[in-house]
């Protein structure tokens, strides 16, 4: 959706044209350590699944090791706020994702981090639909059941979450308004969390990222009734889209975006931009990520910082026609 004027940038150095970038670092020897990468989330979930992938293709591209730092809590707002409040040297980066970059802004008041003032776009890395799967003990095969199971008894079923804001909330509350469903939430600090609760039948349901998922659908530890996409998955095309399964409306995806403070100079945003590119077109990290049933976005420095822009109106709207709050 169009953006006010103002409102189109994280940063002003992320949105530089290429032609502005400056050569500071050509010649020199930048990285000359290590590059740590923030995740704003706890280990072995969706977004530090695709931080791996992403630091173990990128870190020979730059000459220095990319180190992963799991830095969770709050949504996702203290691995963030980490990244936005570190040197502006370019080695502290972070991978962030929907709820911790777009949906914050508008659910936690006083957030400590601005991702339009405080944060530079560097690029964005995938996307992946979420998936809805029921705990092993519900006795529910498909979304219809699901459905009619919550409105014979309101209040009694609830979904599990990464946290307030995060992709999870946001689909499980759009199928709440759209079948008129009462289920209550339960939030978790990350999406293993979550599974680890969803497998000891704790929660009832959740909509978490698909390739996080994939293992324990693939062995039948957890039943999946629909997929978050305009169109079914590759790796699970077997799982009916929400809309097939009789609930349309219900398309959400979790994107995963390099940022980085927002006084990192244009040259070394550009230089990561770059090395992200071409990791991603390595065919082994692209085959990594589709293999997880998530696809290759790469998007530039500017081309994400309107991208996050819009996304941020976008769910503003959404978290005030759903009244989500932070717990």
């Amino acid at each position: 959706m169009p953006l006010r004027t103002g409102r189109r940038a994280l940063a002003a150095l992320a949105l530089l044209p290429a032609s502005a970038r400056g050569q500071g670092d050509r010649g020199q020897a930048w990285p000359d350590r290590p590059i740590r990468l923030v995740v704003p989330f706890p280990p072995g979930g969706p977004v530090d699944t695709a931080a791996r992938i992403v630091a173990q293709a990128m870190g020979p591209l730059l000459g220095q090791p990319m180190v992963v730092e799991n830095r969770s809590g709050a949504g996702g707002s203290i691995g963030i706020d980490a990244v936005a409040k570190a040197a502006p040297d370019g080695l502290t980066i972070g991978l962030g994702s929907t709820g911790a970059l777009a949906v914050n802004g508008s659910l936690i008041p006083n957030l400590s981090y601005d991702p339009r003032r405080d944060l530079a776009a560097i690029g964005l890395v995938s996307g992946v639909p979420s998936l809805l799967v029921v705990r092993p003990g519900l006795a529910v095969s498909s979304l219809a059941e699901l459905i009619a199971l919550a409105k014979r008894q309101p209040g009694k079923l609830s979904y599990g979450s990464t946290g307030p804001g995060g992709t999870p909330q946001l689909a499980a509350e759009l199928m709440k308004l759209r079948g008129g469903l009462d289920i209550l939430h339960v939030a978790y600090r990350g999406a293993a969390p979550a599974i680890t609760a969803l497998l000891g039948n704790e929660p009832d349901i959740a909509f978490l990222d698909l390739n996080v998922l994939l293992p324990h659908v693939r062995e039948g530890r957890l039943r999946p009734l629909g997929v978050t996409a305009a169109e079914r998955s590759p790796a699970l095309p077997e799982v009916p889209t929400m809309a097939e399964a009789g609930l349309p409306g219900v398309e959400v995806e979790n994107w995963y975006a390099l940022i980085g403070p927002a006084a990192l100079p244009p040259e070394r945003i550009a230089r990561l931009a770059e090395a992200m590119q071409q990791a991603l077109a390595q065919p082994e990290t692209a085959r990594r990520f589709t293999d997880q049933g998530a696809r290759i976005i790469a998007l530039g420095p500017e081309p994400t910082g309107r991208f996050i822009g819009a996304e941020m109106d976008k769910w503003a709207e959404v978290v005030k026609r759903a009244d989500i709050r932070p717990d």
